[in-house]
């Protein structure tokens, strides 16, 4: 009896253990393979790939953070892949790297991204908003976005790309997880009149302003992702009793046919009231 009991704990102790490593593999492969992202990169005539590694010689305070960056997992396709994040968006850079810097890379962003030349080296005269056509070239559905009536200023040439998403460092896209709130400083920082404090809260603002602002382009007003009363009932719940339409315990059958919420003069100061529990100013 002695002797089975010993067998048979041992039996699930191995196969304890070879789960528990089965796991681990899988965890190491599927980290492997979604860490990567494989891209096809253009050829450009007088100019060939040489890979992020070589950047660093020159621009090390770049490089040192770029790892970080959500664009250094690009990888040029093929057996022989190389770390391709620097040249996804400034292009082949072996002219740039021979002429020690003297000759810009096809795309140096200064101010923008230019065409490319029969040398592979950077034009004289940059094309307007070049910056952010080179974003297009993978975020088609970004560009696609800034067509719609209400848009941030980018195809007018007023904002680019980087004045909210840094490649270089971090993710592209600014808060999440345990940093909410840091979203909110892209928007803030031209939208100072909606920080506050305030001393009642609108919830939705600890969730980030893309809650309810599309904040490349939108069909509705003021960049909103649904218009009228239909945005705030995305948070906050309708009750049909009878009649009555009841939102936060309160009768709206007659105030939802006034208006928008912020309209009807109800709930005007949206993202918050130092004065009203209910956000009216």
């Amino acid at each position: 009896m002695i002797i089975r009991h010993f067998i048979l704990c041992k039996t699930r102790r191995t196969t304890l253990l070879a789960a528990c490593a089965a796991l681990l593999l899988l965890a190491v492969v599927s980290c492997s393979t979604v860490y990567r992202t494989e891209v096809a990169l253009p050829n450009y005539p007088g100019a060939t790939y040489i890979g992020s590694d070589q950047c660093d010689q020159c621009h090390d305070d770049i490089c040192r953070d770029f790892p970080t960056a959500d664009h250094a997992r690009l990888m040029a396709e093929g057996n022989n892949a190389q770390n391709a994040g620097c040249e996804s968006c400034h292009g082949p850079g072996s002219v740039h790297s021979n002429s020690g810097g003297d000759t810009l890379p096809p795309y140096s962003f200064t101010p923008g991204r230019e065409s490319r030349s029969s040398y592979g080296a950077r034009l004289i005269n940059d094309p307007p908003r070049s910056q952010e056509t080179v974003c297009y070239q993978c975020h088609a559905e970004v560009r696609a976005q800034f067509e719609l009536p209400t848009h941030h200023p980018v195809p007018e040439g007023r904002m680019t790309c980087t004045d909210c998403h840094d490649p270089h460092k971090g993710s592209i896209f600014k808060g999440g997880g345990t940093e909410l709130l840091s979203q909110n400083d892209n928007c803030l920082k031209c939208h100072p009149t909606q920080r506050g404090p305030y001393v009642f809260e609108h919830q939705a603002l600890r969730e980030g302003c893309t809650t309810c602002h599309n904040p490349h382009g939108s069909i509705n007003a003021k960049l909103l992702v649904d218009r009228d009363a239909n945005l705030c009932l995305r948070c906050h719940f309708e009750q049909y009793t009878g009649s009555s339409i009841l939102i936060g315990g309160s009768d709206h059958t007659v105030r939802l046919a006034e208006g928008t919420c912020w309209t009807a003069g109800c709930h005007e100061a949206v993202h918050g009231s130092r004065v009203n529990p209910y956000l009216g100013f």
